[in-house]
């Protein structure tokens, strides 16, 4: 059951690992089920992101609870039940420990529009600083829900980022989008800091360009197309080496 949703999950993890998010068996990523707003497929702990299966993604309802699967629950699992209680338009979350993000947020600096990747977050990042440390509480999880409120992304300092958005495509999107504006940052960073921005007359309508639903769709799937060939060809997908978006 659910066969479809589990395939658009899996995908989600091999990408994110494909584009440099992957931690081992750290970080995961959940989707709502459509005929049950509260219950949801979540990454089962123990594995890699790019290990999900058909068999062994697991269900867990708003609560936090796991109702279905033999495989384990992530502790952190609230990061995911309180954003989705809260957020209706929500159904994906995903948490990654994304390194340049977490060595951004080691700065105290707020994301600017340096690249078109930062014109996207033009009205702000939000930055959770209440704990360093894991979100394994349903109390902490509700303050990571209020304070990501109705963004898209979050970075928890010194920790990771939780991205999330009404599809996979889209919080993957979104994800990969906050990663690299860090990236960029931070080597602007490194130069002596950002001398110029976009305009703030330019921001908005650019981020609106760079942040499009065909964008996500057309981007997912060509992800998926470039982890068939690698897998199919390892050395053919090598040749072109890593590309983040």
């Amino acid at each position: 059951m659910y066969e479809d949703l589990k395939e658009r999950l899996t995908f989600g993890g091999r990408i994110l690992v494909m584009e440099g998010q992957g931690d081992y068996v750290a970080g995961h990523i959940s989707l709502r089920l459509p005929d049950d707003k509260h219950r949801f497929l979540m990454k089962p702990a123990g594995m890699g992101l790019d290990e999900m299966t058909q068999d062994n993604i697991i269900t867990v309802d708003i609560d936090g609870q796991k109702v279905e699967g033999t495989s384990p629950r992530h502790n952190e699992v609230y990061i995911h039940s309180e954003v989705l209680r809260v957020r209706p338009d929500v159904n994906c979350v995903i948490h990654t420990h994304a390194a340049h993000a977490v060595a951004f947020s080691s700065l105290g600096k707020p994301l600017l529009p340096v690249s078109n990747e930062g014109s996207i977050f033009y009205d702000g990042v939000p930055v959770f600083d209440e704990t360093t440390d894991l979100i394994t509480t349903l109390d902490r999880g509700a303050a990571v829900a209020r304070c990501i409120g109705s963004h898209s992304v979050l970075i928890l300092r010194n920790h990771g980022i939780v991205a999330c958005a009404a599809s996979v495509d889209e919080a993957v999107w979104v994800a990969l989008k906050l990663e690299r504006a860090c990236r960029v940052q931070l080597l602007a960073e490194a130069a002596g800091g950002p001398k110029l921005l976009v305009h703030d007359e330019d921001v908005k309508a650019k981020g609106k360009k760079a942040n499009r639903g065909d964008l996500h769709s057309n981007v997912f799937s060509y992800l998926m197309r470039r982890w068939t060939l690698q897998r199919a060809c390892p050395h053919c997908g090598a040749a072109g080496g890593r590309q983040s978006l």
